[in-house]
Parts: structure tokens; sequence; C-alpha cells
């Protein structure tokens, strides 16, 4: 069993940039169920099915295999929901954790997200000065969400 514990942030200015090296990732869902979500995702050269049950908090359940790179190219061409987010993934350290910071483009240009995964829910955290408001049980930017509701489309 997998359990996932994560705070999201949006991310204020571009200072978190210097140094940070990225990946490009592209994803698309299976299904976009708010209480389950079924991803294909591509990292790089590599590929990956993610299950993923409702969030409770900061927690979900959450599994996650490699798959043929081939078969998620297929996928996300095929069987996934349109648009496919596209974005590239930048992973910092600040203060001992691992920072996430997702920078979309396409559908959803101009939006900055960070995450951070953490053993608890309590974990006491030290914010880098680069982010901004915490988003973590916001739906409006949840990864699923911006294929009904790109970034480009909000308000």
């Amino acid at each position: 069993m997998g359990l996932e514990i994560e705070k999201k942030y949006l991310v204020n200015g571009n200072a978190w940039k210097e140094g940070a090296k990225g990946e490009s990732y592209r994803q698309g869902y299976v299904s976009s169920h708010r209480d389950r979500t079924v991803r294909v995702r591509t990292a790089g050269d590599k590929a990956f099915l993610t299950i993923k049950g409702t969030t409770q908090g900061a927690t979900r359940r959450e599994y996650e295999y490699e798959i043929p790179y081939a078969d998620a190219l297929e996928m996300l061409r095929e069987i996934c929901e349109k648009p496919i987010i596209e974005k590239v993934r930048y992973k910092i350290r600040y203060q001992g954790l691992l920072w996430e910071v997702d920078e979309f483009s396409g559908e959803n240009q101009g939006l900055v997200v960070a995450e951070v995964e953490l053993t608890s829910e309590d974990q006491p955290i030290d914010l880098p000065p680069w982010i901004g408001r915490e988003v973590t049980g916001d739906e409006t930017d949840t990864h699923a969400n911006l294929i009904h509701h790109p970034y480009s489309k909000w308000g």
C-alpha cells in the first residue's frame, strides 16, 4: 500500500530557477474523477502509470508503476483525456527537503506550482522564499482539473 503526503503551493517570481535543472513531463488522464485518478506520464525517457485515491487533508493513496515508453505514448495519444498536461519539473533541495516545481506550458502556460512530500501531515517545514499561497486541497489547480479548466481560461 502506498501513501503520498504532499503539500502544494503557488510559486512567486523566478528566484527558484537559480541553478535549477528541469525535465520535460507529459501526462494524461485515463480517469480524472475527483475521488480517483489514473494517470499516464512520461518523464524524460521513462514512463509511468499512476493510480491515486481520494485526498484527505494532504494524504492520499498512490500506486505508481513503470511502463514501456512506447505504451505511454500510445495511451497519451489514443485514450487519455485532452488536453495533455505539459510541464517542466525542477527538483530543488531546500532545508533538507526536496521541492518539485512544475512550470506548465501549453494551455496551462504561466502556472507554476511547488510540491513537497512529507513523512506526516504535521511535519514542520521551512518554506523557501519563493513560495506563495498554499493550495493543498484546492481542487482548482490539481493536474486532473487542469484538463477541464486550463489555467489559460482562469479569470
